[in-house]
């Protein structure tokens, strides 16, 4: 598959190391295409349920494709979320062409992106972390038994289903909750008079134009790996919202589900990691 040439391409909320995580969609997208710059938006590993010691090869492979895409060239960014902030202790380190920071301004053709996860804005993570991590498990609860669902509907030839977007997409205070979530992100965009503010952790893809009394910024959510299969790219001068389904990248999915230990993970992306660092 010959990839496309992309100038930045912005992943979130990959989830790697649940159930629910699409793991094998991401590794056929990252294939697909050829950034200048890759920014990991947030909640790429979830370290939460990293206990339940499910991790599938496929898993593996997009961090191995992550690394080799930074070993040809690609400058990749980690900006961490909630579920992997375990790695903001290593904000300002840098192996070969990986950087993790906390936050990340570009500027694009003379404007600037502003881009972080987002957890930051998130009222329930601040002062009720508890609360968080019980509304984190039921979540897990919803896309396990999701999973189990439509592994059955996929033996059967039907359509996969997503009882979470269901049920988020129609709650009323879910939906104020991410209205309230985009507007708080764009209010202070706009004040630090930043042209683009890009976000994860809602898991919410959004392209659009906010607007205040004191002037309006373009708000983007990259979405997830999960429910919605998105990502953002930017090229010639504009931002683009990809939907996997859209993209048309075939069905030869990887099907080797052989789990790893922690130890033997870590080992491998060491290995992986010394590698950047000597090609970069």
């Amino acid at each position: 598959m010959k990839r496309r040439k992309v100038e930045v391409a912005v992943l979130s909320d990959i989830h790697l190391g649940t159930y629910g995580s699409r793991a094998k969609e991401v590794l056929q997208y990252l294939k697909s295409i050829k950034p200048k710059t890759l920014v990991l938006n947030g909640d790429i590993i979830d370290v939460w349920q990293f206990k339940k010691k499910y991790w599938p090869n496929s898993h593996t492979k997009v961090l191995k494709e992550i690394l080799n895409l930074a070993s040809k060239g690609t400058n990749v960014y980690f900006l961490p979320g909630n579920h992997d902030e375990v790695f903001r202790r290593f904000v300002g380190y840098r192996l070969g062409n990986i950087r993790i920071e906390n936050k990340l301004v570009m500027e694009l053709d003379g404007k600037k992106a502003w881009m972080f996860h987002g957890d930051v804005f998130d009222v329930t993570m601040q002062y009720s972390r508890w609360l968080t991590k019980l509304g984190s498990v039921s979540y897990d609860l919803l896309i396990w038994l999701n999973y189990k669902v439509n592994r059955i509907l996929e033996l059967t030839g039907r359509e996969r289903i997503s009882f979470s977007k269901k049920i988020k997409n129609g709650v009323k205070s879910a939906v104020k909750y991410i209205n309230q979530f985009e507007e708080i992100c764009a209010e202070i965009a706009i004040d630090k008079e930043y042209d683009y503010v890009l976000c994860g952790h809602i898991h919410q893809p959004e392209i659009r134009t906010i607007s205040t009394a004191k002037g309006s910024v373009t708000y983007l959510n990259s979405g997830d790996w999960i429910e919605n299969l998105s990502a953002l790219e930017y090229s010639n001068k504009s931002w683009s919202l990809r939907h996997y389904s859209d993209l048309n990248l075939g069905k030869d999915l990887d099907t080797d589900l052989v789990e790893l230990d922690a130890k033997t993970l870590f080992n491998e992306m060491l290995k992986e990691f010394q590698l950047v660092t000597v090609k970069a």
